[in-house]
């Protein structure tokens, strides 16, 4: 059973940084690929970031790319998402999701697991 508990969000100035942690419960981490989304107020779901099993492969949003580095421990059962040069725009609610199989990185169909969420505040 895969269980998801995401932490580390928090409110913070613009250009400050937070990292976001994901931890799962369950014995099973190691076997999914994993992905972090977000969601504004108002705004859909959308991919942030993802990262292979073995943290062999990640892949970014362009409007995260260099700013947000995804990165996993397998041993702590745990991802991350380290958030720098945070920008207004990047305030709203953050999800961890867990992924078995294939399919696209960015597409939420993918994902059978999905945290509860934890928000995220980039003052101006």
């Amino acid at each position: 059973q895969v269980q998801l508990v995401e932490s580390g969000g928090g409110l913070v100035q613009a250009g400050g940084s937070l990292r976001l942690s994901c931890a799962d419960s369950g014995r099973t981490f190691s076997w999914y690929a994993m992905g972090w989304f977000r969601q504004a107020p108002g705004k859909e779901r959308e991919f942030v970031a993802g990262i292979s099993w073995s943290a062999g492969n990640t892949y970014y949003a362009d409007s995260v790319k260099g700013r947000f580095t995804i990165s996993r421990d397998n041993a702590k059962n745990t991802v991350y998402l380290q958030m720098n040069s945070l920008k207004p725009e990047d305030t709203a609610v953050y999800y961890c999701a867990a992924r078995y199989g294939g399919g696209s990185y960015g597409s939420q169909n993918a994902y059978q697991h999905w945290g509860q969420g934890t928000q995220v505040t980039v003052s101006s």
